[in-house]
């Protein structure tokens, strides 16, 4: 119990931690993105949104849910989180050469990294909602996956919309059918744009590549534990309740 109270201690702080509004560094960083945005070459703007598109409508259709390997029960909350902790490290790994080796071969390869990237995180979050034996199968799983990318890669405004949904699920799951896989992208997009774009500059795209993937791979999975924790301690207190 200790460790569940620890980390019900902790959820809480980072909630409040999210609720906060943006500072003055976070509206300069947004003018920043306003302007590189526009210096963008169209290409790269269609590359990135075709392969979010995809991403959000593979997902939402489930037509790629095969996996080679299954998780066992785990029946503790420091169980399935060390198994994340686990995961995490692995495909952290595996987006930092990729981001390192993208992005050391220049535009072409540099664009490359967009979807790969995106299939990392997504073969991440589909272990996370496995580490917990949650059926992918069902639609409203593939949504809550969803809502936990957007939770970790979108505007501050978004990020509180997207928690209260998260906090809220057992009943906001009922009226989520969809995505607005555009506004899901825009958001993304904005997000990384200025990281991501150095990784497209000769010289230093190797080194920008590797530490920008690490980075964003330590957020999905930092979002995706805290996002999980709240429905683990949400249905303690259902069950509580009854």
């Amino acid at each position: 119990m200790k460790y569940e109270e620890k980390a019900y201690d902790e959820l809480l702080d980072w909630q409040r931690k999210i609720r906060k509004r943006g500072n003055k560094f976070g509206r300069m960083s947004k003018n920043v993105q306003n302007k590189l945005n526009a210096m963008i070459p169209e290409k790269v703007h269609q590359v990135f949104s075709e392969a979010v598109k995809g991403m959000v409508q593979s997902v939402l259709s489930g037509s790629n849910l095969v996996f080679k390997k299954t998780f066992p029960e785990m029946f503790t909350l420091e169980e399935k989180e060390e198994k994340i902790k686990e995961q995490l490290d692995k495909y952290r790994k595996t987006a930092t050469i990729e981001g390192a080796g993208t992005g050391a071969g220049g535009l072409l390869l540099g664009l490359a990294d967009f979807p790969l990237l995106l299939s990392i995180k997504l073969k991440f979050l589909y272990d996370v909602a496995r580490i917990y034996q949650y059926d992918l199968k069902n639609l409203e799983e593939r949504i809550f996956l969803l809502m936990v990318f957007q939770l970790a890669f979108s505007s501050d405004e978004k990020r509180i919309e997207t928690l209260n949904i998260i906090e809220n699920w057992d009943t906001e799951k009922k009226r989520l059918t969809d995505l607005d896989w555009k506004r899901f992208q825009q958001e993304y997009r904005d997000y990384i744009d200025i990281v991501k774009m150095l990784q497209l500059v000769p010289g230093i795209g190797a080194a920008v590549g590797a530490y920008a993937n690490y980075k964003l791979l330590d957020r999905l999975g930092e979002t995706a534990i805290y996002a999980y924790r709240m429905r683990y301690f949400n249905q303690l207190k259902n069950i509580k309740a009854y």
